[in-house]
Protein backbone atom coordinates (compact mmCIF):
# COMPACT_ATOMS: atom_id res chain seq x y z
CA UNK A 1 0.00 0.00 0.00
CA UNK A 2 2.89 2.39 0.64
CA UNK A 3 3.87 2.16 -3.07
CA UNK A 4 0.35 3.22 -4.03
CA UNK A 5 0.46 6.09 -1.53
CA UNK A 6 3.87 7.15 -2.81
CA UNK A 7 2.66 7.03 -6.42
CA UNK A 8 -0.40 9.13 -5.59
CA UNK A 9 1.71 11.66 -3.71
CA UNK A 10 4.14 11.92 -6.64
CA UNK A 11 1.25 12.46 -9.09
CA UNK A 12 -0.20 15.16 -6.86
CA UNK A 13 3.16 16.92 -6.56
CA UNK A 14 3.59 16.87 -10.33
CA UNK A 15 0.10 18.24 -10.81
CA UNK A 16 -0.22 20.80 -8.01
CA UNK A 17 3.29 22.27 -7.69
CA UNK A 18 2.97 24.31 -10.91
CA UNK A 19 -0.39 25.61 -9.69
CA UNK A 20 1.17 26.73 -6.41
CA UNK A 21 3.99 28.46 -8.29
CA UNK A 22 1.63 29.88 -10.92
CA UNK A 23 -0.54 31.75 -8.41
CA UNK A 24 2.10 34.21 -7.17
CA UNK A 25 3.65 34.35 -10.66
CA UNK A 26 0.33 35.65 -11.98
CA UNK A 27 0.59 38.58 -9.54
CA UNK A 28 3.97 39.70 -10.90
CA UNK A 29 3.61 42.62 -13.34
CA UNK A 30 4.23 41.61 -16.96
CA UNK A 31 6.92 44.29 -17.33
CA UNK A 32 9.01 42.58 -14.64
CA UNK A 33 8.47 39.13 -16.20
CA UNK A 34 9.46 40.54 -19.60
CA UNK A 35 12.66 42.01 -18.18
CA UNK A 36 13.64 38.69 -16.56
CA UNK A 37 12.80 36.71 -19.71
CA UNK A 38 14.80 39.03 -21.98
CA UNK A 39 17.83 38.91 -19.64
CA UNK A 40 17.62 35.13 -19.45
CA UNK A 41 17.45 34.85 -23.25
CA UNK A 42 20.37 37.27 -23.59
CA UNK A 43 22.53 35.09 -21.32
CA UNK A 44 21.45 31.71 -22.69
CA UNK A 45 21.71 32.67 -26.35
CA UNK A 46 24.80 34.89 -26.18
CA UNK A 47 26.92 32.53 -28.35
CA UNK A 48 24.21 32.41 -31.02
CA UNK A 49 23.89 36.20 -30.86
CA UNK A 50 27.62 36.68 -31.47
CA UNK A 51 27.49 34.26 -34.42
CA UNK A 52 24.53 36.13 -35.98
CA UNK A 53 22.36 33.00 -35.78
CA UNK A 54 19.30 34.93 -34.62
CA UNK A 55 18.68 36.95 -37.79
CA UNK A 56 15.76 34.67 -38.72
CA UNK A 57 13.84 36.14 -35.76
CA UNK A 58 13.95 39.70 -37.05
CA UNK A 59 10.37 40.96 -37.51
CA UNK A 60 9.07 37.54 -36.33
CA UNK A 61 7.34 36.78 -33.06
CA UNK A 62 7.48 33.43 -31.27
CA UNK A 63 4.91 32.71 -28.56
CA UNK A 64 5.74 30.56 -25.56
CA UNK A 65 2.88 29.22 -23.44
CA UNK A 66 3.74 27.43 -20.22
CA UNK A 67 0.28 26.05 -19.74
CA UNK A 68 0.38 24.80 -16.15
CA UNK A 69 1.91 28.08 -14.93
CA UNK A 70 -0.52 30.22 -16.94
CA UNK A 71 2.54 32.03 -18.34
CA UNK A 72 2.36 33.21 -21.95
CA UNK A 73 4.47 35.70 -23.85
CA UNK A 74 6.00 36.42 -27.25
CA UNK A 75 9.65 37.03 -28.07
CA UNK A 76 11.47 38.53 -31.02
CA UNK A 77 15.07 39.52 -31.72
CA UNK A 78 16.28 42.58 -33.64
CA UNK A 79 19.72 43.00 -32.11
CA UNK A 80 18.19 42.79 -28.66
CA UNK A 81 15.46 40.64 -27.15
CA UNK A 82 11.93 41.96 -27.14
CA UNK A 83 9.22 40.40 -24.97
CA UNK A 84 5.54 41.27 -25.08
CA UNK A 85 2.20 39.76 -24.03
CA UNK A 86 0.47 37.43 -26.47
CA UNK A 87 -0.82 39.29 -29.51
CA UNK A 88 -0.07 37.88 -32.94
CA UNK A 89 2.88 35.45 -33.07
CA UNK A 90 3.88 33.60 -36.23
CA UNK A 91 4.47 30.37 -34.26
CA UNK A 92 3.39 29.20 -30.81
CA UNK A 93 5.09 26.62 -28.58
CA UNK A 94 2.93 25.25 -25.75
CA UNK A 95 3.83 22.75 -23.02
CA UNK A 96 3.73 22.25 -19.29
CA UNK A 97 6.63 23.40 -17.14
CA UNK A 98 7.91 19.88 -16.36
CA UNK A 99 8.39 19.06 -20.04
CA UNK A 100 10.11 22.39 -20.73
CA UNK A 101 12.49 21.87 -17.81
CA UNK A 102 13.35 18.37 -19.04
CA UNK A 103 14.06 19.77 -22.52
CA UNK A 104 16.21 22.55 -21.05
CA UNK A 105 18.19 19.96 -19.06
CA UNK A 106 18.66 17.84 -22.21
CA UNK A 107 16.75 14.99 -20.52
CA UNK A 108 13.94 14.97 -23.07
CA UNK A 109 13.85 15.46 -26.82
CA UNK A 110 11.38 18.07 -28.16
CA UNK A 111 10.49 15.79 -31.09
CA UNK A 112 9.51 12.98 -28.70
CA UNK A 113 7.38 15.37 -26.67
CA UNK A 114 5.74 16.63 -29.85
CA UNK A 115 4.80 13.10 -30.96
CA UNK A 116 3.56 12.29 -27.43
CA UNK A 117 1.40 15.45 -27.67
CA UNK A 118 3.12 16.99 -24.66
CA UNK A 119 4.55 19.82 -26.77
CA UNK A 120 2.41 21.72 -29.23
CA UNK A 121 3.80 23.77 -32.10
CA UNK A 122 1.28 25.79 -34.09
CA UNK A 123 1.70 28.29 -36.87
CA UNK A 124 4.62 28.84 -39.23
CA UNK A 125 6.23 25.37 -39.46
CA UNK A 126 9.49 26.62 -40.95
CA UNK A 127 9.95 29.23 -38.22
CA UNK A 128 9.02 26.63 -35.60
CA UNK A 129 11.73 24.27 -36.87
CA UNK A 130 14.31 27.07 -36.87
CA UNK A 131 13.41 27.95 -33.26
CA UNK A 132 13.53 24.28 -32.21
CA UNK A 133 16.96 23.90 -33.81
CA UNK A 134 18.12 27.10 -32.11
CA UNK A 135 17.02 25.78 -28.73
CA UNK A 136 18.73 22.45 -29.38
CA UNK A 137 21.96 24.32 -30.15
CA UNK A 138 22.16 25.60 -26.57
CA UNK A 139 24.86 23.55 -24.85
CA UNK A 140 23.59 22.61 -21.39
CA UNK A 141 27.15 22.34 -20.06
CA UNK A 142 27.93 25.94 -21.13
CA UNK A 143 24.98 27.51 -19.34
CA UNK A 144 25.90 29.77 -16.43
CA UNK A 145 26.37 27.60 -13.32
CA UNK A 146 23.40 28.96 -11.31
CA UNK A 147 21.01 28.33 -14.21
CA UNK A 148 22.53 24.95 -15.11
CA UNK A 149 22.47 23.68 -11.51
CA UNK A 150 18.91 24.90 -10.91
CA UNK A 151 17.62 23.31 -14.10
CA UNK A 152 19.51 20.07 -13.38
CA UNK A 153 18.07 19.81 -9.86
CA UNK A 154 14.54 20.57 -11.04
CA UNK A 155 14.85 18.02 -13.86
CA UNK A 156 16.15 15.35 -11.46
CA UNK A 157 13.25 16.00 -9.08
CA UNK A 158 10.73 15.82 -11.95
CA UNK A 159 12.24 12.56 -13.22
CA UNK A 160 12.09 11.02 -9.72
CA UNK A 161 8.47 12.09 -9.30
CA UNK A 162 7.55 10.71 -12.72
CA UNK A 163 9.12 7.37 -11.82
CA UNK A 164 7.39 7.36 -8.42
CA UNK A 165 4.06 8.15 -10.06
CA UNK A 166 4.12 4.88 -12.03
CA UNK A 167 4.29 2.03 -9.45
CA UNK A 168 0.57 1.40 -9.65
CA UNK A 169 1.10 -0.29 -13.02
CA UNK A 170 3.89 -2.43 -11.54
CA UNK A 171 1.62 -3.39 -8.63
CA UNK A 172 -1.12 -4.36 -11.07
CA UNK A 173 1.32 -6.66 -12.89
CA UNK A 174 2.46 -8.25 -9.61
CA UNK A 175 -1.14 -8.76 -8.51
CA UNK A 176 -1.89 -10.68 -11.70
CA UNK A 177 0.68 -13.41 -10.86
Amino acid sequence: MSAVFSANLAKQLLEFTPKVIGFPLAKVPFSLKAKVISQLLRVLLAPQTHLDELNFLEDKWVAICVEDLQLAFEVSFDGQWQVRPLTDAQVTFSANSAELILVAAAKEDPDSLFFQRKLSIQGDTELGLEVKNLLLSIEFATMPAPIRLSVAKLAAAIERLQIEAKPTSILAKLASF
